[in-house]
């Protein structure tokens, strides 16, 4: 067993939390976290402990968010529609100018970031969904330089989540409310016998950190009463199917009247990707100034933006769109994340986070529609192409 993995310590919710903060900054991170802004969780940079909530909870379900404040818990909150792939991966960002000047082009790009990140209380559908997106954006022929850059040297401080919600389904996805690994210090909030925070290493980086923080070691009933608050937690997620059977139940459903059936209440608004943490896909344009610069320059600016597979023209194919019919992009939504996703990346595409339930202005519940086209025995006749 490696040594950091004995650093432990207890720390204060408001005073150590503060001193966790200001040492990330002072380290040169660009610290963020979670923020109480507009009635909902945003996570946004963060200058002192105090930034983040305190006594906030979360009441999730199908099509519904509320924010409700309650005691002083620090993390009694589970995520909003915000993810950390905004802060690795953003919704839109330029990526090459060209300028035209007496017949000559020149090429620029903007300056990749150099500060390295600090991801302060990262769930562990979170911190799995950044080892997806790795998977994508890192591991594969041609690496995104940008992503790569945001991600390099990032430190993450991974919470465990006390208190899930009714659209979380985590456990059903490999994960749980307790993040395993991929963290560098592991936050557990205890509230029984005083209220304090258990504080994990998971690296060395998290291990030097602690001590420097001179904070009180962990006892073994600070350690017994995490492994309560992670059962408990275990005990109220909702498990409404397995996502490692699903590869094999979602075989030959594609003409599946359920597709026709959850076409009749999706509005293909395509919030259910937009807040997605693992979604990756993108699309391209390149605008040029209707106004010129007052001489013969021409500058064209290249720009990425995130896509949605529930867009009309994403699957534009010789014209048109290959996916015309809203149950053909929700079919391609659903069983890319649950199906085909293993066998491109290795893993499944969602974690389970419950953000697509909790954001769809309809109500549709993903693990929901899942298990209902699990349970047939057989492709219906028909249905959508």
């Amino acid at each position: 067993m490696d040594d950091f993995t004995s650093a432990t310590a207890t720390l204060d919710p408001v005073v150590g939390v503060d001193a966790l903060v200001q040492a990330l900054a002072g380290d040169g991170y660009r610290v963020v976290g979670p923020t109480e802004r507009d009635g909902v969780i945003s996570y946004r940079e963060l200058s002192r402990g105090t930034d983040m909530p305190t006594g906030v909870r979360t009441e999730q379900r199908a099509g519904s968010f509320r924010l409700a404040h309650d005691g002083e818990t620090r993390f009694g909150w589970t995520p909003a529609a915000d993810s950390w792939r905004a802060w690795v991966f953003p919704a839109e960002e330029e990526v090459l100018r060209i300028r035209r000047t007496d017949g000559s082009f020149v090429t620029t790009r903007p300056a990749l970031p150099t500060q390295p990140l600090a991801l302060f209380a990262a769930r562990d559908c979170e911190v799995r969904a950044l080892g997806i997106l790795d998977r994508v954006l890192l591991e594969g022929a041609h690496p995104d330089p940008r992503y790569a850059a945001r991600r390099n040297d990032a430190f993450i401080v991974a919470v465990t989540c006390t208190t899930p919600s009714e659209s979380c389904w985590c456990t059903g996805t490999g994960g749980g409310p307790q993040p395993r690994a991929d963290f560098d210090i592991r936050l557990t909030e205890l509230t029984e016998g005083g209220h304090r925070l258990l504080a994990e290493a998971g690296s060395e980086r998290g291990a030097a950190l602690l001590q420097r923080l001179a904070a009180p070691a962990a006892t073994g009933a600070d350690l017994a009463a995490a492994e309560t608050v992670v059962e408990r937690a275990v005990a109220a997620i909702r498990r409404p199917v397995d996502a490692a059977a699903l590869t094999m139940q979602l075989a030959g459903k594609d003409r599946d009247v359920q597709w026709e059936a959850v076409a009749e209440r999706c509005f293909a608004c395509g919030n259910c990707t937009l807040v997605c943490p693992t979604c990756f896909c993108v699309a391209y344009d390149d605008v040029t100034a209707l106004t010129d610069d007052g001489g013969p320059a021409v500058e064209t600016v290249r720009r990425q933006q995130w896509a949605s597979c529930f867009q009309l023209d994403h699957s534009n194919l010789g014209g048109k769109p290959v996916r015309a019919s809203v149950a053909s992009r929700y079919r391609q939504w659903l069983t890319h994340k649950l199906q085909t996703w293993e066998a491109q990346f290795g893993t499944a595409g969602c974690v389970g986070c419950g953000r697509c339930t909790t954001w769809c202005p309809a109500g549709i519940d993903l693990p929901a529609e899942a298990a209902l086209l699990a349970a047939t025995t057989a492709p219906a006749q028909g249905g959508t192409q």
